[in-house]
């Protein structure tokens, strides 16, 4: 079911993490496009491709591409290959900020930092939200190492502050310090991190080099060989499992649960969220962003959430 509420309630629909609510759209502001268009859209977020001028700017989180490009091929009547190249996403955060400003026309993303929000809240432009899928976070560890189960109070010594756990000897296996690898602050993974398994315990500070700013590099740091033995890190399951597969790493059974879809759909697995679609609620019926927006919603959209192989969340 869809949701109208005000950008300062966003916020709470997020953390929540709820799939049926409904509310009544506060009054948008008298001239929301000025109040949005007034800054320009991010200068780092690259130049987009050129779409039909009927056709809605999409962006989102990095674990969504896949579904844009099913969305791109299928309602322009193209190849997936050619629609692979229409697809220009600027990750979860960024794409939210596209979506504020103007630049970006409709959002398919996981849940943004508190600090996104915040920052557009005061210029009082209400989103429509609905949460379309869910996924999960999964932690990552090198073939090599002998460890394939933590609980998830293990995982909060190792990445706390405060934590206890220091050695993989602690959990069973070799007597070799952990090197627990982060996402950089703003991605969606990080958030999921906070959110999920840290909960209102501050994380560790790491050095710079155990951050990672891409989904792909942070599988790759753990898929190598040096890294072996040491190595723990995060990442969603649908970019794991399905964008990028590697054969040399292994994914932690959490609290003797391992990640699938059955049982992210099920919830099951400990550490499960929602991701969403997006537009401006003042985006007017009948629109191109408003009919896809309708559409991703419906049941053609979620069936093609799981064609796509996404867990998604029926209405």
């Amino acid at each position: 079911m869809k949701r109208l509420l005000p950008l300062a309630l966003i916020f709470i629909l997020l953390l929540s993490a709820c799939t049926t609510n409904t509310g009544t759209p506060s009054p948008a502001p008298a001239s929301p496009t000025a109040a949005i268009t007034e800054s320009p859209a991010p200068s780092t977020a690259p130049a987009r491709p050129e779409l039909p001028p009927d056709f809605p700017r999409i962006d989102g989180s990095t674990a969504t591409i896949p579904l844009a490009e099913a969305i791109y091929a299928i309602k322009l009547g193209i190849a997936r290959e050619e629609a692979a190249e229409m697809v220009l996403f600027n990750g979860t955060t960024t794409s939210y900020e596209q979506l504020f400003y103007g630049a970006a026309d409709l959002v398919i993303a996981y849940e943004p930092t508190a600090g996104t929000l915040d920052k557009y809240a005061e210029q009082g432009v209400p989103l429509e939200v609905t949460a379309i899928g869910r996924d999960a976070l999964v932690f990552l560890l090198n073939v090599q190492n002998p460890v394939n189960e933590v609980s998830a109070d293990e995982l909060r010594e190792i990445y706390a502050a405060d934590g206890t756990i220091k050695s993989w000897s602690d959990l069973g296996g070799g007597d070799t310090d952990i090197v627990p690898y982060q996402r950089n602050y703003d991605s969606g993974s990080q958030v999921m991190m906070q959110k999920l398994v840290m909960g209102d315990r501050p994380i560790a500070e790491p050095p710079t080099f155990q951050v990672v700013s891409e989904m792909g590099m942070l599988i790759d740091v753990i898929a190598d060989y040096d890294n072996g033995a040491s190595s723990i890190g995060y990442n969603v399951y649908y970019f794991v499992s399905r964008m990028n597969p590697n054969p040399n790493i292994k994914l932690l059974s959490i609290d003797n649960v391992i990640p699938s879809n059955e049982t992210i759909a099920s919830g099951e697995y400990p550490f499960v969220n929602d991701f969403y679609v997006a537009i401006r609620a003042d985006e007017p019926t009948g629109s191109p962003a408003r009919e896809l927006y309708d559409w991703l919603i419906g049941d053609e959209g979620r069936e093609l959430l799981r064609d796509e192989g996404y867990v998604a969340i029926n209405n």
